[in-house]
């Protein structure tokens, strides 16, 4: 009996550790686990642009979430097969102009959109760095810092002569940087925080 009893305890323990409560296996499916994303810090003044990779998750239709690149028109086509406009808007702009497209076709749509990589703000460096290029600005970054991005500067750039153009309602106006005085401590407010479009060349 004492042997019934325990082969039975053993057996009831080990289907309790094998086997999961039914409320554990359906606290999470499969497409609502496969509709959380995570996505990049945006900047307050952040708005869509061409190339930025957004998610656009509907809650209660899975199967209609999807990550959309922004084509260079400004658009993204969603699983629907309509395209929307989404360049020049802020997520939640965007939000509600998927809401008010997607409502003919979903009761109720419950729509939430992600910004999974912003590719449409960037400055450029060019001259006499180890890498000059375009460089994605996802957040604070400093003339310094970009330059620092860009594999420093080259033997024979001139450090003292370097210059920020950037284009503003008055035109495009060129803000000196000296390279020497900043790597001294001096003059630090040359290194500006950069604004999407800024070009630093560097002679």
């Amino acid at each position: 009996m004492k042997v019934q009893r325990v082969a039975l305890a053993a057996i009831v323990l080990l289907g309790a550790t094998a086997v999961p409560p039914l409320a554990a296996q359906s606290a999470v499916k499969p497409e609502a686990a496969s509709a959380i994303t995570t996505g990049v810090t945006v900047p307050p003044d952040y708005v869509i642009g061409p190339d930025d990779v957004i998610g656009v998750v509907f809650w209660k239709d899975p199967d209609l979430s999807v990550d959309v690149t922004v084509r260079p028109d400004g658009k993204v086509a969603l699983k629907l097969g309509n395209e929307i406009a989404a360049a020049g808007l802020s997520p939640d702009q965007f939000r509600t102009a998927v809401i008010d497209e997607t409502r003919r076709y979903v009761d109720d749509p419950n729509v939430n959109i992600i910004v999974k990589q912003i590719n449409s703000r960037k400055v450029y460096i060019t001259g006499q760095v180890e890498k000059p290029a375009a460089y994605a600005l996802t957040g604070p970054v400093t003339v310094m810092q970009l330059i620092a991005l860009a594999g420093g500067l080259k033997e024979f750039a001139k450090a003292k002569e370097i210059v920020v153009m950037r284009a503003d309602a008055r035109g495009t106006v060129a803000y000196p940087f000296n390279y020497d005085e900043i790597i001294k401590g001096r003059r630090l407010e040359q290194n500006i925080i950069l604004r999407p479009g800024d070009t630093v060349v560097v002679p």
